[in-house]
């Protein structure tokens, strides 16, 4: 089995891990620390450019940044808030779990095109800055959110 192979099972068990995640997220309160985490532990994972092999070229860099950020938009357009109680919490979106699927496809598919034309270092190296991109912005939208429910929230409690 190639490693094109194997790296997209690996794909498609993270995509379902984030979606059992995010539904059982939906059923406890969310916090700063439940939004900003996933980002910060994620940037352990560029040690891989201090490897030749990983090293991306200016306008791949581009690439998976613009289409990162470009699938950043599904995400933050189905990740919104709702106060319950005290609490605020994700809100379930029927969307998520499909534009969740939608994008395992789309990178499933685009990494089976370009595992022909990019070498398999410099292609990993494109998706995870691919996915770095699309998992920061959607995290700074959800604290931007989070924080004016938080206001909210604990401004309505002083009234």
């Amino acid at each position: 089995m190639n490693y094109v192979v194997l790296s997209t099972i690996g794909a498609a068990f993270m995509a379902i891990g984030v979606l059992f995640v995010r539904l059982k997220a939906a059923k406890k309160p969310t916090s700063v620390k439940k939004i900003i985490i996933p980002p910060i532990a994620m940037t352990s994972g560029a040690i891989m450019y201090f490897i030749p092999q990983f090293r991306l070229t200016p306008m791949e860099i581009l690439e998976a940044v613009v289409v990162g950020m470009f699938f950043s938009i599904f995400l933050i357009k189905t990740s919104k808030f709702e106060i319950q109680g005290n609490d605020i919490y994700l809100k379930r979106s029927k969307a998520f779990v499909f534009i969740l699927i939608g994008l395992l496809i789309i990178r499933i598919v685009m990494k089976s095109l370009l595992s022909s034309t990019i070498d398999l270092g410099q292609l990993s190296g494109m998706f995870f800055l691919l996915a770095y991109s699309m998992i920061v912005p959607w995290r700074v939208a959800m604290y931007t959110d989070y924080k004016k429910l938080y206001k909210e929230l604990h401004n309505s409690k002083t009234i």
